[in-house]
């Protein structure tokens, strides 16, 4: 059995994906990844072959983080087209001789790996990592760049309809007219066209639970971790011994705006909590604003080894740290940037596991307070409890899920 996986985003995107077809080779499928070429080293520590989809993902994130690309009315129907007719050439290129398509990510390219399965009639299988992503009665859709709704609409269900007319608006016209370029018929609900009404949640009940009743027949599988046995490197290992546990901070593959702002802003809240500092370089480039030997920098670590080891971790908010920190019982501060990270900063501080910053936007003062919070006793008692819930084996789980749909 063969299953083609395709992830089309940053790294939280396509990080679950791996460990879903981990668990795949586990069960003795085989597998293809179709994802940004960003990730092909990534995908090599697993010695998995990505098929590239386009040119590399992250000058696009950072000139939209900064505000040098296009708005998101500019040329859209052009960019939305080209990343259709990449991302369906890549997937249709993998998928030969594949019996599935599992595919995340932006929604074009979502659309580009159901048109391959229909083509092919094989199953499609949709995958959200959080379930704000998913219309439910239970919460609002995200707003998306362009398209506001009324204030005074606050019916759940209304505003999913508006986001259905958001998203036909948005990406209709050119997911049909590509549709039409290959023989297919036009879709007349792009969301629901690409979520299916079977999709697979990715995310950990404890962290953020589906509720019922709702429209959709969403099947909760735990979050996808794949274990990671890297160990620290000896300077990592030097630092984290040479003191108290540090404040991590980092932004995963999110960068922002003014990075050497934002970690003189980091360094100097930390420190005002009497901790030491511990930056993730990432995709924001961040770096120690000065020579004290109370900062250190990391590039790739293993973030499940390290976050059991630090105070608290201060991050962007993305899916897949948000989980590996919940894991570890690691107090956090979210700062959220965009899409889905406000909805994971506001779970972190109803959960009592963390405090969510206000906005994007740090100032020393600002997460200075936010941090005094997650640094109390009662908030890492709180991440102790919350951690000892969280389930491990998603991964595993969607594997059989997949290769029963596959089998039916």
């Amino acid at each position: 059995m063969r299953v083609l996986l395709m992830a089309y985003g940053s790294r939280g995107d396509v990080e679950p994906m791996v460990a879903l077809a981990v668990s795949l080779r586990a069960l003795g499928a085989e597998v293809q990844v179709c994802a940004p070429p960003d990730f092909a080293e990534l995908l090599e520590t697993v010695d998995l072959p990505l098929v590239p989809i386009g040119r590399p993902l992250r000058p696009v994130v950072k000139a939209v983080v900064t505000g040098t690309a296009p708005t998101a009315a500019e040329g859209l129907a052009q960019r939305t087209a080209a990343l259709l007719a990449s991302a369906y050439d890549a997937v249709a290129a993998a998928a030969e001789g594949c019996d599935a398509v599992v595919a995340t990510g932006l929604i074009p390219a979502a659309a580009a790996a159901r048109s391959v399965a229909e083509q092919l009639g094989i199953p499609y299988v949709s995958v959200a990592y959080y379930p704000a992503s998913l219309p439910s009665p239970h919460h609002p859709p995200l707003a998306w760049p362009g398209r506001p709704v009324p204030p005074e609409v606050t019916d759940n269900r209304v505003l999913w309809e508006l986001n259905t007319e958001s998203l036909n608006a948005l990406f209709g016209e050119a997911i049909n007219t590509h549709r039409a370029s290959i023989g297919l018929p036009p879709v007349d609900n792009v969301r629901d066209h690409v979520l299916t009404d079977r999709p697979l949640l990715a995310a950990d009940p404890a962290l953020c639970p589906w509720l019922e009743p709702a429209d959709l027949d969403v099947v909760q599988t735990g979050a996808w971790i794949r274990p990671d046995e890297r160990p620290l490197t000896a300077e990592l290992e030097a630092f984290l011994n040479e003191g108290t546990p540090p404040v991590y901070v980092g932004f995963g593959s999110i960068p922002v705006r003014d990075a050497q702002g934002v970690t003189r802003a980091a360094i100097e809240a930390v420190r005002a909590q009497g901790r030491r500092v511990l930056l993730s370089r990432g995709w924001a480039d961040l770096e120690p604003a000065d020579d004290k030997d109370d900062c250190f920098a990391v590039g790739e670590v293993n973030q499940q080894a390290l976050f059991r080891r630090v105070a608290a971790v201060v991050h962007h908010g993305g899916a897949g740290t948000t989980t590996t920190a919940a894991r570890a019982g690691a107090p956090q501060v979210v700062v959220p940037q965009m899409a889905d990270q406000p909805y994971w900063a506001g779970r972190v501080a109803e959960l009592g596991i963390g405090a969510a910053h206000d906005g994007p936007t740090l100032t020393a003062e600002s997460l200075s307070t936010a941090l005094k919070a997650a640094l109390t006793p009662e908030t890492r008692a709180r991440a102790a409890a919350v951690a000892a819930t969280i389930r491990t084996d998603g991964a595993t789980a969607a594997a059989r899920l997949v290769l029963d749909r596959v089998g039916r």
